[in-house]
């Protein structure tokens, strides 16, 4: 990924960190990083399962205070 946006032009750091919990982890790196924004995927699920969901994307977008762009 960091290759595709230095290659448009754009800064991009990445980093990775290990936890029981990722959505916990990611809050974390986000605060320790100072980041401006969080970019996550989403399972794309439908139906019953999309109701059940408890993702950890779910979790991050009702945990962080920056903004969260999720790609589908």
């Amino acid at each position: 990924m960091s290759a595709k946006a230095e290659a448009a032009g754009l800064a991009c750091k990445t980093t990775y960190a290990i936890a029981a919990a990722p959505w916990e982890a990611i809050l974390n790196a986000d605060k320790k990083q100072k980041c401006d924004a969080i970019v996550m995927a989403s399972h794309g699920r439908r139906g019953v399962s999309a109701l059940l969901l408890g993702s950890e994307t779910q979790k991050v977008l009702t945990h962080s205070k920056l903004p969260v762009i999720v790609v589908r």
